[in-house]
């Protein structure tokens, strides 16, 4: 089947003053031309997909395209507007717009065709054709053209080269790897304009484009052989400890479309210069490394605490909930500890009793004292994890032995998890810059298994003891004090506040700094914290479940797709899974976040007026047994669950929709 037909091609119209007018137009004419089963599905896609960046190029081109399960073959859609509109170009609006439709599990050949079509963008020649043309088919035969050639004869062999003189300077050798989050246009388009700025400097450029219609990696001789690498990348770059060494440009990938002489020029000055950034040994994907995108250090900072966080949530969420199993078939008293002992009841039943030697409770028991004593085990890790995957974010593997020793350390002199972070972060700067340190060959590989995690540790463990340790443990402790004193209207403005964080942008950065604020210091012995672990489980709940009940109050309001999403919701809501309701938000955040943020702030209020506890970080109301007050907990989360659902159907019956020009980048982060 052709990727594009004379039906999906509109010339000169006017197709309104907005992008998603634009995608509406094309994605009518794909659904009329039987290539797509469900137009809202596929424009809610391709609206999420802008919602992560801008798809507008330079030269007045827009490139819209997404994954849909309402495709089943690539397709293309194509449209010469006017006037032309904004996608977020950095020239100005675009008049020439694709549509590009690829299957939910496009394979590689339709991913091949889509991104030949990306790369035929960026040649002149074929972009003032298609605004030359003069009729639709004019326009099907020069897509076909570049996304299926016609065969061309082998050309005739030329004879061997002379061989060059020795005198001869060596030409200057580059290597590339462009990747975009879709895989889909940027990744190549930023391949062939990078290739194109290469041949017009006289230099050889090998690029590796790590996008979805897959291709041939690098050979080690070709790596290094070369002179400077390019990462024109927004997503991690892929086994990237084979450029260890060598002289690195770094850049998110429309840089690479809009500015590739610079970037090209940028790489053989990096090669010229000794003192230029290079690929740290043994590198792979980390928040600070090089193929970071190029953003500042404010979204680096924000990506390495977002490593740390992300990596520790599997130990809280695996050991609190074996805790709370714990609690379930032992009873609360097991984290009590007894009269002269050091340990909790929990701990020494499962330490000192056994299948033969059962305690007084039975099996039952002490299977409850071995699930309490393994779950505290893991949340143990909380703390040491948060560090070590901080300090790897900066420093990758080098890094992972001092980040969770320092975390360990945090937790030895009482810092906690505000000491975690410190700790983290001093471990992996330390690293890296031990890592910089120019040494013999014959020590090189050393750096990485003895001296960078030796001499990394001794810092931040000296660091930690002599200077840091008592003001952190003064730090936490303080808090700890405080929160416990919170009562009346300030406990409920906390409330509030928290409620607002766990539903602002849905297991983005906001949603998990409140949630690794109520896990770090949840404490079945104190009460505060477990009000604080409530209050953010039930509004992290709200989201999902608001946005099922209003699309089954209101399912003229949603689209299909949409509409399906919300019944799923009911159970990903009630797991406390809040990322059920990010398809929601993304085709629609003006509308959508406020009115969640409105239902979390009821329940986070309602939990803490209520006095409602829990003692498991994860489960939702399947730990219904860890609950205290557990009918005002239901009643809270139904209330907040009614004014987001009620906030959102009014928001969309009332208020007309906008299309916000940068939509929220939370919810890329997601």
């Amino acid at each position: 089947m052709s990727i594009i037909s004379t039906d999906m091609v509109a010339l000169d119209v006017d197709a309104g003053g907005d992008k998603e007018s634009v995608i509406r137009l094309l994605a009518g004419r794909l659904a009329e031309a039987g290539r797509a089963t469900d137009r809202e599905g596929l424009i809610a896609a391709a609206m999420a997909r802008e919602g992560q960046s801008a798809t507008g190029l330079p030269g007045g081109i827009a490139i819209p395209h997404c994954r849909s399960p309402h495709v089943d073959e690539a397709t293309i859609g194509f449209a010469r507007l006017s006037p032309a509109v904004d996608f977020g170009a950095p020239d100005g609006p675009a008049d020439l717009a694709f549509l590009i439709a690829a299957p939910e599990s496009g394979g590689a050949e339709h991913m091949q065709l889509l991104s030949s079509l990306a790369r035929a963008l960026v040649r002149k020649e074929f972009v003032a054709s298609l605004r030359n043309a003069s009729s639709a088919d004019e326009v099907v035969d020069l897509v076909e053209g570049v996304v299926n050639p016609a065969p061309t004869a082998a050309p005739a062999a030329a004879p061997a080269p002379a061989p060059a003189p020795v005198e001869e300077k060596r030409q200057r050798t580059l290597v590339a790897i462009t990747a975009c989050p879709t895989g889909i246009a940027h990744t190549y388009m930023a391949a062939d304009s990078l290739s194109a700025a290469a041949t017009e400097a006289g230099v050889t450029l090998h690029v590796e484009t790590q996008g979805s219609s897959g291709s041939t990696p690098l050979s080690p001789e070709t790596i290094a052989s070369a002179d400077a690498v390019i990462f024109a990348t927004d997503v991690g770059v892929k086994d990237k400890g084979r450029f260890a060494g060598k002289p690195v440009v770094a850049s998110g990938v429309k840089r690479a479309i809009n500015e590739p002489a610079k970037m090209i020029s940028e790489a053989l000055s990096a090669a010229a210069n000794p003192n230029a950034a290079r690929v740290e040994a043994g590198a792979a994907e980390s928040a600070s490394s090089s193929s970071s995108g190029g953003v500042g250090w404010g979204t680096r900072t924000r990506q390495i605490l977002l490593t740390g966080v992300s990596y520790m949530i599997p130990f809280v969420a695996a050991g609190g909930l074996l805790i709370a199993l714990g609690f379930l078939f032992a009873g609360y008293d097991i984290a009590n500890t007894p009269e002269g002992q050091t340990d909790n009841l929990g701990k020494i039943i499962a330490t000192t009793n056994s299948l033969t030697n059962l305690p007084p409770g039975g099996f039952v028991q002490y299977l409850g004292a071995v699930l309490f004593t393994l779950g505290g085990l893991a949340f143990f890790f909380l703390v040491p994890a948060l560090a070590g995957y901080i300090s790897f974010a900066i420093a990758d593997r080098p890094g992972i032995a001092p980040g969770f020793t320092a975390g360990y350390v945090a937790v030895t002199v009482g810092g906690g998890f505000i000491g975690g972070i410190v700790a983290g972060l001093i471990a992996g700067f330390a690293a890296l810059w031990i890592s910089r340190i120019p040494v013999p060959r014959w020590a090189r590989g050393l750096m990485p298994v003895v001296i960078i995690p030796l001499g990394a540790t001794l810092i931040v463990g000296l660091l930690m003891f002599f200077l840091l340790g008592r003001p952190l443990a003064a730090v936490t402790s303080g808090l700890t004090n405080w929160l416990g004193g919170l009562s009346g209207t300030s406990v409920i403005v906390l409330g509030i506040i928290l409620g607002l964080m766990m539903c602002f942008d849905l297991g983005g950065p906001v949603n998990k700094a409140a949630y690794a604020f109520a896990t770090a210091g949840l404490n079945v012995a104190d009460p505060s914290s477990l009000r604080i672990m409530a209050a953010v489980m039930a509004a992290g709940m709200v989201p999902p479940l608001a946005m099922a009940l209003a699309s089954t109050l209101r399912p003229k309001l949603f689209t299909e797709p949409e509409r399906e999403n919300g019944r799923a919701a009911w159970l990903l809501g009630a797991s406390f899974i809040s990322e059920g309701a990010i398809p929601f938000a993304a085709a629609d955040p003006l509308r959508v976040i406020p009115s969640m943020m409105l239902g979390g702030a009821a329940t986070g209020a309602l939990i803490m007026a209520f006095d409602v506890t829990l003692k498991a970080p994860h489960g939702g109301i399947f730990v219904f047994f860890a609950i205290g007050h557990l009918v005002w907990f239901i009643v809270a989360l139904a209330v907040g669950t009614a004014v987001g659902a009620v906030a959102v159907v009014a928001a969309k019956q009332f208020f007309a929709e906008r299309t916000p020009a940068e939509p929220s980048t939370a919810l890329a982060n997601a």
